[in-house]
């Protein structure tokens, strides 16, 4: 699935906007019964790649439990830093109603990925989307991906959120990821 920030604004382009967002996102896979099976955050959009466990609600459930609380708490942080920022993200919804927007509104785009083939293609995708930008020279080097947890960096991802669970074992057969 992907997603955007409001008018595909360079939102998310400082770490501590970028944790509250990983937090969200690991609170969200783990209350609605999803795994994370990979994900990369760039300035003004995310692309998640998620599994529906047995008795998992619809996506549009998960992105609304990680785009709440998430602008929620971004919002929080822009109040405490006294950001400019907060003023050009607000905006009268209808007369006398005034809204935060950090997120697009809309569900964004997402679509079912059934084989193990397309799947991985689509994870190499997102991977090099750092890389096609031109923020990095490495997939591995981004560090809102999680491209160093299928390179296998071991020391990079023991502090990673969010948590990425990789492809699901029955998809995998005698594969590993």
């Amino acid at each position: 699935m992907t997603f955007s920030c409001y008018r595909r604004l360079p939102l998310l382009c400082n770490d501590a906007c970028r944790r509250l967002l990983a937090e969200a996102l690991d609170r969200a896979v783990d209350r609605h019964r999803y795994r994370l099976v990979a994900y990369v955050f760039m300035p003004e959009h995310v692309h998640l790649i998620v599994y529906p466990l047995s008795g998992a609600p619809g996506v549009s459930d998960l992105l609304r439990a990680i785009k709440r609380p998430s602008s929620f708490r971004i919002k929080k942080l822009l109040q405490q830093d006294g950001s400019p920022l907060l003023a050009k993200l607000t905006i009268r919804q209808r007369p006398g109603v005034m809204s935060f927007r950090f997120w697009q509104e809309g569900p964004g785009y997402d679509r079912n990925l059934t084989e193990v083939k397309t799947t991985t293609s689509a994870i190499d995708y997102l991977h090099l989307n750092p890389v096609r930008r031109g923020l990095v020279k490495r997939a591995i080097d981004w560090q809102w991906s999680s491209a160093r947890w299928y390179a296998n960096e071991q020391e990079t991802t023991a502090l990673m959120i969010p948590t990425v669970h990789g492809l699901p074992a029955d998809w995998l057969g005698d594969v590993q990821s």
